[in-house]
């Protein structure tokens, strides 16, 4: 069974850029999809964005443009790379593995990670 590890997160000026990395351990996750989700205070848990094993990638809306999701199968790791952070972004981040859902990101994903928080000022 694969353990996820997040780190990354911090506080940012808005219009800023984070890099987050999950990194696994007990196994490879090469073959899984791995995605990001994010809670915000108060709100209940989200899809971000997620990437299958053979690359394809999927975005919520409001990251289209702003962030990239790619992965380093040799280092078992998985980046969420942000760009113009907006003090929405706000939350706990959370990257989880599993298979692809077509239409329900969360529901495909077998291990989650404990989480790293993003704060974004305005």
């Amino acid at each position: 069974q694969v353990q996820l590890v997040e780190s990354g997160g911090g506080l940012v000026q808005t219009g800023g850029s984070l890099r987050l990395a999950c990194a696994a351990s007990g196994g490879t996750f090469s073959g899984y999809t791995v995605g990001w989700f994010r809670q915000a205070p108060g709100k209940e848990r989200v899809f971000v964005a997620r990437i299958r094993s053979d690359g394809t990638t999927d975005y919520v809306d409001t990251a289209k443009g702003r962030f990239t999701i790619s992965r380093d199968n040799i280092k078992n790791t998985v980046f969420l790379q942000m760009n113009s952070l907006k003090p929405e972004d706000t939350a706990v981040y959370y990257c989880a593995a599993g298979w692809w859902s077509p239409n329900s990101p969360a529901s495909g994903m077998n291990y989650w990670g404990k989480g790293t928080l993003v704060t974004v000022s305005s």
